[in-house]
């Protein structure tokens, strides 16, 4: 009875383990921040490589992954307003020289010693500039989407290739809706 017990268990461990690892990748929480009269957007972000990933980041493939934003404002007589449609798109690239990681957002490069590291900085957002205050209403409800993908179409043509023919290269995270709006900062002392 005991080894019957145990071996379910066993079992069981190993198939939480198992949708831990194939969870689809989300966004888990969006904060929209009106900081010096700039909309600033935080997001964290639950993704995990596929092996295939993961193996193609060891040998220095660079992977680009890009987080896209739309707000809009809801207008009765007409279509939605699109006020703000950015995206950001990070670089994570093995330098086997070095056996360094380094992630990357235009002509600024962190380093990471390991893969998780590096995607960490893609994980958590912060203080992601997409649009200055003066284009909102205050006390308006805009609404807004947030995903990531990883951007197939800047890899190197094999990988494209790969890409289209292989769900392993499809990282892709739901569209997550949110919504805010602007309210008047409390004067300061």
């Amino acid at each position: 009875m005991r080894r019957v017990l145990l071996s379910l268990a066993l079992c069981l461990l190993t198939l939480l383990m198992l949708g831990q690892a194939w969870a689809e990748p989300l966004v888990e929480r969006v904060e929209p921040l009106a900081q010096d009269g700039r909309l600033l957007i935080d997001a964290d972000i639950a993704f995990s490589l596929t092996d295939e990933l993961r193996s193609a980041a060891e040998k220095g493939v660079p992977l680009y992954l890009t987080a896209d934003l739309r707000i809009t404002r809801s207008r009765w007589w007409w279509f939605d307003e699109n006020l703000v449609s950015t995206e950001l798109t990070w670089r994570v690239q093995y330098n086997a020289l070095t056996r360094q990681w380094r992630t990357g957002t235009g002509d600024l490069s962190l380093p990471a010693s390991t893969l998780n590291e590096a995607l960490d900085l893609v994980r958590h957002i912060r203080a992601w500039d997409v649009a200055s205050t003066e284009d909102f209403t205050i006390g308006t409800l805009y609404q807004g989407q947030l995903r990531l993908r990883l951007d197939t179409t800047r890899l190197a043509r094999p990988f494209q290739v790969d890409a289209m023919n292989s769900k392993a290269w499809s990282l892709t995270t739901p569209w997550k809706d949110f919504t805010f709006s602007i309210s008047v900062a409390a004067p300061r002392p």
